[in-house]
């Protein structure tokens, strides 16, 4: 299958609001939209989309610079913030030709370092990012007590 990779823009907010929410099911659509807008207008952010021969959207990658990553010597980095790949289109390395474009973005910035993070128990996630290449430097627990 082939795929189109573009930046994002402001008329695609619904499907990227749709892609969102599979990535994070449980958060609200109203709290993934507060900070779309401002990714789009950002000077140190990008969204990726990518779309079927057809034009529908089906993945995309947020990816900013952070002053500071886990293992990483410089500041500031590359971030890759979210990554999704739609369910039907897995398996076919849409997800690396996204990281690619976003690493591509983080060079142009001047990084020479790029960072990421998923979940503990996300193992499809760890697999993919030591696919490309990704080491993992750090493991967190959080932890909370209700009073």
């Amino acid at each position: 299958m082939s795929f189109t990779i573009r930046r994002a823009t402001p008329e695609d907010r619904s499907e990227w609001l749709r892609m969102r929410h599979g990535l994070w099911p449980e958060a609200p659509l109203e709290y993934l939209a507060l900070d779309v807008d401002a990714k789009l207008a950002a000077d140190d952010k990008a969204v990726f989309l990518a779309s079927n021969a057809d034009g529908q959207l089906v993945a995309f990658v947020e990816v900013g610079l952070h002053n500071y990553a886990e293992g990483c010597d410089t500041s500031p980095v590359g971030y890759i913030e979210a990554w999704y790949v739609d369910p039907h289109v897995r398996g076919q390395k849409l997800g690396r030709e996204l990281i690619h474009v976003a690493e591509q973005w983080a060079r142009e910035k001047g990084m020479t370092e790029m960072a990421s993070d998923t979940w503990l128990d996300n193992h499809a996630s760890i697999q993919a990012h030591l696919k490309m290449g990704y080491e993992e430097v750090d493991r967190l627990v959080h932890f909370v007590k209700r009073l």
